[in-house]
This record gives C-alpha cells, structure tokens and sequence, in this order.
C-alpha cells in the first residue's frame, strides 16, 4: 500500500514539473528586449520566441543597429526559472533567470567576454525610419541588367537608372565598399547607393549600381577576389555603358565608396574610356598604415583605456605582419591563430577554437592579404581624368587628415591639375551627420547620406561633363 502511495506520489510530480514547464514555456513566448552597454554605445538585442508546428520553441535574434535581423537562435533552453539562447551564427549565448513575468536578469556571452543584459518583454519593436530611402514612382527608367568579365568568366548583374528621354546624357558606374555589398550598398537598412543613384539619375545623370560577386544576381565568391579582381568588374561596367546608345560614351565615370573610392584609380588607369572619378572616403595611404590609424581611432573614441588601445594594436600589427611575410597557406593560418590568442590556442576548447577560427576568416583571404599590402599612391598618380575626393570630418575608418593629402600629393607629383578634394564638416564613414563618428551611430542614424553630398557630386559632374 505505501509503494502504491509512493508511486502516486511521484506521478503527481512528475505531471506537475511537466505542466510547469509547459507554463513557462508559454510564459516565454513573445518578444524580449534589452541592452548591452559598450564603451560609448548601447546595443539592444530583441528576442523573438514563438512556438512551431511541433510545440518546442523556436527563437530569432534581431539587432537593429547592427542591421541583423531574424537570426536564427539554435536552442532553446527553458526550465522554471532560467532562459538560455544560444545563438551560432555570431557564437554568442545567452543566461538568465526570471526575475517576474516580464523581466529577466541575465548575461550574453560571446568571444571571451561576458556582458550583462536584461531583457523585458515588449510590444511591437519600433522598425528603423529610413526617410531616404526612394519611393515608387520613379520618374526615371530603372532596367535590371547583367555582363560577363571575359577576364574571370563571372557574371555580374545589377540595375541601371536612365533619365526620361535620355539621350548622350553622361553616366556613372558606382563601386561599393568592403565586403559583400548588394548593388545598393545596404548597410543598417541604409541603402545609399540606391539614394545616390535616384538623386542623380533625377538630375539627368546615368547610373549603373551592381551586385558583388557572390551577392545577389552575381556570381563569384567576394572573399577569394581582391581589390584588382573588382577592378576588372567595374572596367566591364564601363564598357557595357559604352554601348548604350543613351549614353554620351565620352562622359562615362566611377563614383567608388571606401575601397570603391580605392579601386575607382585603378580602373581609370586601365580604360581610357573612364572620364572622371569621385572618390568618396577612398584611401590615400598604404592599407596597413590605414588599419593601424583606424584600430587606434575607433577604439580611442570609443573610450578605451590605452593599455587595451595598445594590447589591441599590438595583435593588429602581429596579424598585418603575417600576412604580409607568411605565403603558405596552413603556416599562416597557425602564424594568426597564434597572435590572436597569445599563444593559448591550443589549450582552449573545441568551441572556443571554432569561434576563433571564425574571426580570423575575416583576415585569412586573398582579399585583407590584398589591401594589407596595397599602396595606393602609385596608382593614384597615373590617374589623368579629373578626380574629386570627398571625407567626412569624423571619418575613423578612413581619416581625412592622413588621407586627402596624401592623394592631392600623388595627383600632383602625376601632374594632374583638374582635382579637388573636399573634407566635409560634421560627416561620419558613411557621409551621414553624426555626432561622433563611430560605427554604433552608423544604424541609429535616419539620414542615409547628406543631402549636402548628394548636391556636391552632382554640381561636379554636370560642371565636369559640359560641352566647352
């Protein structure tokens, strides 16, 4: 009889833990948002839990300012009092406990550092505005278009805008910045290739915005190509527009962004067909000197003590000098992962060697090899076509006042006359108003690109472009 009540007894507990879970994982369910406080910046992290078909919950990561949205989080870990999320794609975790209904304490884990974060569940997310962002109707022709590179058999695709009626109007091939752009350069929702292409194309301008490789419509892998590689893209664009018959074939230009304003010389020095260039934030000096300048900048804006500003340029120095000295493949590979650790790298888990072997694949490729090693002011002083560089004052990715003067040097030492260079007050990397320039503010941001901008561009290129 007591083993009977014994059983009873654990049936009645077990039922009660089981429904009690299932509670809690209702009680989960909804959006939940919090803060991670940063050196001078805050990043909320929403949560989005909802259940699936099959009743276990599922859950996705947005971070607005960072311009991530619906990451995918690959557990769920529910018990009475505690949540955790982990989340693969970033290697990041998430602990805490509930502290009531609506509330939980907790902590996010990722790349060796611990931060707190509370979460609260909210209502609707405010959606980031983008006011700048082109609203059908157009009044212009938008055609979505396509070529080969015979040089490396890739196609490429992308869109391009014609004014109403256009006819010999002058055009533009507009060349975006690191990593895998789409043909409007989005960035945090920003899309300022599309802005610019509307604003000009407004103004009687022609203009061609395409895919990288491997992004979108075009083929190809961004990682394995370098600077040179785009370059012959773009080079292709430029001929492509030459057989528009819309288009004056004698009033083609580059308008490049950051590395686009980088391989805008390039290009002009391998076709005679490009009659101007626009180099905005493009760089004026070698790509290891930029990184250093940009590693110490960042981090001394940001309110980093100095003996982290030094530990950081430290390994940053130790990555660029690798891959400047280091050749061979798997040597080069063991060179970074040692710098990157201290030398620790082999006593660390398997986890955390995944995550480390992760971050180094932004620096491990034919492309950062490229820039770490690129000069650009030999190029820049072949470059005979007028050329008009633009910097934001707060420029901390591409400072205007190591970079401008060294391309106004090179243009001239080349003995070109028909240049200007433009430093613009108050503007960050990407040409937006800001207030310090950092990344962080790059998302909180409304203002895709200054209107100021916009104008500066087009006034130089119709005053560039007229018939004498």
């Amino acid at each position: 009889m007591r083993s009977n009540q014994m059983l009873i007894l654990l049936l009645i507990l077990l039922n009660f833990c089981f429904f009690n879970t299932i509670a809690q994982q209702n009680k989960t369910e909804g959006s939940w948002s919090g803060n991670i406080e940063m050196p001078g910046a805050k990043l909320k992290m929403v949560f989005n839990i909802s259940k699936g078909e099959s009743g276990i919950l599922t859950a996705k990561l947005d971070v607005p300012q960072q311009g991530a949205i619906g990451l995918s989080v690959g557990e769920v870990k529910v018990s009475t009092d505690s949540l955790q999320l982990k989340v693969p794609a970033i290697m990041g975790l998430f602990k805490g406990k509930f502290i009531s209904a609506d509330s939980i304490a907790g902590k996010w884990l990722q790349a060796g550092q611990s931060f707190p974060l509370n979460l609260k569940r909210t209502g609707e997310i405010k959606r980031i505005n983008r006011p700048q962002t082109p609203q059908p109707p157009f009044a212009y022709s938008a055609e979505d278009v396509e070529y080969t590179n015979p040089q490396s058999g890739f196609k490429l695709a992308g869109t391009l805008t014609l004014p109403q009626n256009a006819t010999n109007c002058p055009a533009v091939v507009l060349i975006t910045g690191s990593g895998a752009q789409d043909r409007d350069e989005t960035l945090y929702e920003h899309k300022p290739f599309f802005v610019i292409a509307d604003y000009l194309t407004r103004n009687g301008i022609a203009v061609l915005r395409l895919d990288d490789r491997g992004v979108g419509g075009s083929e190809g892998i961004t990682s394995e190509a370098t600077s040179a590689d785009f370059a012959t893209d773009v080079k292709q664009g430029v001929s492509f527009l030459k057989e528009r018959k819309e288009i004056d074939p004698d009033k083609i230009g580059l308008i490049g962004h950051s590395e686009g304003g980088m391989i805008a010389p390039m290009v002009a020095n391998q076709s005679e067909d490009v009659a101007f260039i626009i180099m905005m934030a493009g760089l004026g000096i070698p790509g290891d000197s930029l990184l250093i300048e940009q590693t110490q900048l960042l981090a001394r804006t940001s309110g980093m003590p100095e003996q982290r500003i030094n530990a950081q340029l430290f390994v940053t120095k130790g990555i660029i000098n690798i891959l400047k000295k280091e050749a061979e493949p798997e040597k080069r590979s063991e060179s970074l992962r040692s710098a990157v650790t201290g030398g620790m790298y082999n006593q660390m888990d398997a986890d955390r060697q995944k995550m480390i072997d992760g971050q180094l694949k932004q620096y491990d490729n034919n492309w950062f090899s490229f820039l770490v090693s690129y000069d650009p002011r030999p190029d820049l002083s072949k470059v005979k076509c007028p050329v008009l560089a633009l910097n934001g004052e707060k420029d901390l990715q591409v400072p205007p006042n190591s970079n401008l003067p060294e391309i106004e040097k090179a243009l001239e030492k080349g003995g070109n006359s028909n240049f200007k260079t433009m430093e613009l007050p108050n503007l960050n990397h990407l040409f937006q108003t800001c207030e310090s320039g950092l990344p962080q503010e790059y998302a909180q941001i409304e203002e895709t690109i200054s209107p100021e901008v916009l104008e500066i561009m087009k006034d130089w290129i119709i005053e560039t472009t007229k018939e004498e």
